[in-house]
């Protein structure tokens, strides 16, 4: 499965940025586990939501109430609305899917994007 992510950028601290996450596979998007990723140069890597086949969503505790992950089979996209951003989500931010209907954070994710920065300047 092909991703492509965009709708990233540089935003104040308390905006708001949508990212979109388009998928080669519609049968993906409708089928597995989609996740969203990111990673600053000074911390690893972190899964940061999931939404499972049924649209069940899981999310990381440093972005619950904030961020929501959603996705339109239709257009074979996933969706991360970010809100009340902080300078400390600075990051390159991924989609990802792995080849199975349920979701955790904790999947070993097979499929990739090449990402789309976001800054937060305060």
């Amino acid at each position: 499965v092909q991703l492509r992510e965009s709708g990233g950028g540089a935003v104040e601290v308390g905006g708001s940025l949508r990212l979109s996450c388009i998928s080669s596979s519609e049968f993906a998007i409708n089928y597995y586990c989609m996740a969203c990723f990111r990673q600053s140069p000074e911390k690893e890597r972190e899964a940061i939501a999931t939404i499972n086949s049924d649209g069940n969503t899981l999310y990381t505790p440093t972005v619950k109430g904030r961020f929501t992950i959603s996705k339109v089979v239709a257009e074979s996209t996933l969706f991360l609305e970010m809100s009340n951003l902080k300078p400390e989500d600075t990051a390159m931010y991924y989609c990802a899917t792995v080849g199975r209907s349920d979701c955790s954070l904790g999947f070993e994710f097979t499929d990739w994007g090449r990402g789309t920065q976001v800054t937060v300047s305060s």
